[in-house]
């Protein structure tokens, strides 16, 4: 989860259950030969990798400006890789070309390429710690604010961040390389989003999934295709500045409006409620209704008591600093819990002797389909360890990138000096496993808590010359590493349940990161150049900057000017953060799955209730619809909710385009009270 940033963290299953997918793949199998491994990577797999992941680092840096909720799109790469191939391979052969079979396995690379591609636009920091460096950010908080200081200032320039992306995105791909047998064979994780997408791969390459894919294909293509013209049709209402248009439309009334409780017509968080699990959507509309519906406006009646009257709606003095400390505090809770039960269970199952039948497995039939089902498990065992990636290779390649980043990151940040570099990397890959192993439990990525703690630890250690500069640096060392290395292990489940080379996968892996580390500054580039980015009033508010800014400071200065009852609510919230996790842990399941989320309650109450509702309809949706037709849902909830996501995407390029070479929307509209007689 990082459900703030958590592409993480927030998905489900959402085509077939496993057991529906074994027998499918012993009769694949026998239709098509396992190509060898360079043949699955292919000049044009390669070229639909680049233009996906251009897609998703465009949806990815959106959402990561806006809401901070980065759903999984895996099963989202699988789908679209498939509908692209299959278009092109099937144009050229009307055209009378001979083509080279689509098969499951080069299928399964183009979604390692694109997974790897846009992780980078969250792991990069773009909507994080990487912004929280800038000058707007740092004149947001405030030039007289206690720890805030002129010199702790880095701007975005594509020549740094770009060179960033390569000296610390590849360490993690190396760092747990010699532990792919153990996570994905012998302890069973089963890496959900992985399993997933691999279940939609199987489905599409088969005689008998060929109907269905073909469904969802359609499906995928008429609601990409609705949420880009709908996204075309809001621009023309949505004229200047920030208060025109469907995104401000009070659909709750005026005075909820002002509370920022209203649905503003956004395909994309309505997707993301389609792809989230129920109990995230309500988590988030939950902290929605405690944080804007009564705790902001009880904090608001003590203004003049409990901090000064008439301040400005972003002093960290006032109500602000509530809002933000706050959520920085259910977030901390949630993370440091869920990190010491991962380690603790990491811990445990090392211990354990006998074989590891706590941890959750694939269910494997014992009826007469048994033996075909064995010799299915041995086929995926031999084909996913007969191309090895040597121990030595993936050793001596982490050590001389480790080098390389040690030297090079004190030239771009030089408060961070190459000692604590290098510290940094001695300790990530044990920090890189438990990651690892708990997103192959649970599909939650704790790569942002892992970043907080080296931001708080780096930061108090280099102190006031320097630590905001030096915290946030560490935090993306650290993030970029534990994450790649989970996004890895996870795409090595999907490539051992599609029979997939582990030595493709990885190169896959490798080229996606190569891509990723120019694409996502890139399209990052293009919203910094055509938005008004991290300005709170705009529509990319950027909120994770001055959290993560105001975290460094923190970690430098301490506690001694937040407002009043300031530190003491936010500890009553970072206790419940733990006694809520630690209550979805000791109750039974039919007791624990109504149980909020406090990551997911969290993040509307620093940017607002108005994303809540659209999530909140998307689930209403999703749960009617399973009421009417469950496998309905289940095929196809994923396809509607990747369209529209996607066409919400498209639609930010011509808006951005239109925004940089200043052409207005010609129609301003908005709302307000009705005059009375």
């Amino acid at each position: 989860m990082g459900m703030e940033n958590t592409r993480v963290e927030i998905s489900e299953p959402l085509l077939l259950e496993p057991q529906k997918v074994t027998v499918g793949e012993s009769e694949a199998s026998k239709e098509m030969p396992i190509p060898p491994w360079k043949d699955q990577i292919t000049i044009r797999g390669l070229v639909v990798s680049m233009f996906l992941g251009t897609l998703f680092c465009i949806i990815t840096h959106k959402l990561n400006l806006t809401v901070g909720i980065i759903p999984s799109l895996n099963v989202a790469a699988g789908l679209l890789g498939f509908f692209f191939v299959k278009s092109w391979t099937g144009f050229l052969s009307k055209l009378g070309f001979s083509i080279a079979p689509f098969t499951r396995q080069e299928n399964t690379v183009i979604q390692t390429c694109v997974v790897a591609c846009y992780g980078l636009a969250f792991s990069g920091g773009f909507g994080s710690y990487m912004l929280a460096m800038d000058e707007r950010t740092y004149k947001l908080i405030g030039v007289d604010y206690p720890g805030n200081r002129a010199e702790d200032i880095k701007n975005p320039a594509l020549s740094w961040m770009i060179g960033f992306m390569f000296v610390v995105s590849f360490l993690g791909l190396f760092s747990l390389v010699p532990l792919r047998k153990v996570m994905v064979m012998d302890y069973k994780l089963t890496y959900p989003s992985g399993t997933a997408t691999a279940m939609l791969i199987n489905s599409f390459h088969t005689t008998k999934g060929a109907e269905l894919a073909g469904k969802q294909v359609h499906c995928l293509g008429k609601y990409l295709s609705i949420s880009l013209c709908w996204g075309c049709f809001k621009w023309f209402f949505s004229g200047i500045g920030d208060s025109c248009g469907f995104d401000n439309f009070p659909s709750l009334g005026l005075e909820a409006f002002k509370n920022t409780f209203y649905f503003d017509f956004s395909p994309t968080y309505v997707g993301c409620g389609l792809i989230c699990p129920h109990i995230v959507n309500c988590s988030v509309l939950l902290g929605a209704i405690i944080s804007w519906g009564f705790l902001w406006p009880f904090i608001a009646k003590h203004a003049g008591d409990w901090y000064p009257a008439g301040l400005g709606n972003n002093d960290f003095k006032g109500l602000y600093g509530y809002k933000v400390f706050i959520a920085i505090s259910l977030i901390l809770g949630d993370g440091l819990y869920n990190l010491i039960k991962i380690i603790a269970v990491t811990v445990k199952e090392m211990c354990h002797k006998g074989p590891k039948k706590n941890l959750p497995v694939i269910s494997e039939f014992q009826d007469d389909e048994g033996s075909k089902l064995v010799l299915e498990q041995r086929k995926k065992d031999e084909i996913f360890l007969q191309d090895r990636i040597p121990s030595w290779l993936a050793a001596s390649g982490y050590i001389v990138l480790a080098a390389i980043s040690t030297a090079t990151i004190p030239v771009i940040f030089p408060p961070l000096k190459w000692y604590l570099v290098l510290s940094s990397y001695i300790i990530a890959p044990a920090l890189a496993f438990c990651n690892s192993y708990g997103t192959g439990l649970t599909d939650w990525s704790l790569a942002s808590t892992y970043g907080k703690i080296g931001l708080f630890f780096f930061a108090s250690l280099v102190g006031t010359k320097g630590g905001v500069i030096a915290g946030l640096a560490a935090c993306g060392v650290m993030m970029s590493i534990v994450s790649t290395a989970a996004d890895l292990m996870q795409d090595f489940k999907t490539g051992y349940l599609t029979l997939s080379s582990a030595k493709s996968m990885f190169l896959s892996q490798l080229i996606g990161t190569a891509m990723g580390c120019v694409i996502a500054p890139l399209t990052f580039w293009m919203f910094w150049s055509a938005f008004d980015i991290g300005s709170p009033d705009g529509p990319y508010k950027a909120p994770y900057a001055v959290i993560f800014r105001e975290m460094a400071i923190l970690g430098v200065e301490g506690f001694s000017e937040l407002p009043k009852h300031c530190l003491a609510i936010c500890c009553g919230f970072f206790v419940a953060a733990l006694v809520i996790n630690l209550l979805r842990d000791v109750t039974p399941k039919k007791v624990s799955q109504f149980i909020p989320v406090p990551m997911a309650m969290a993040i509307p109450f620093y940017i607002g209730a108005y994303f809540a509702i659209d999530m909140f309809v998307g689930t209403v949706i999703l749960y009617i619809w399973e009421r009417i037709n469950k496998k309905d849902a289940d095929d196809f909830a994923g396809a509607v909710a990747s369209g529209l996501i996607c066409g919400d995407g498209i639609w930010t390029i011509p808006s951005a385009i239109f925004s940089i070479f200043r052409i207005d929307p010609p129609i301003c509209m908005y709302f307000g009270p009705s005059l009375s007689s």
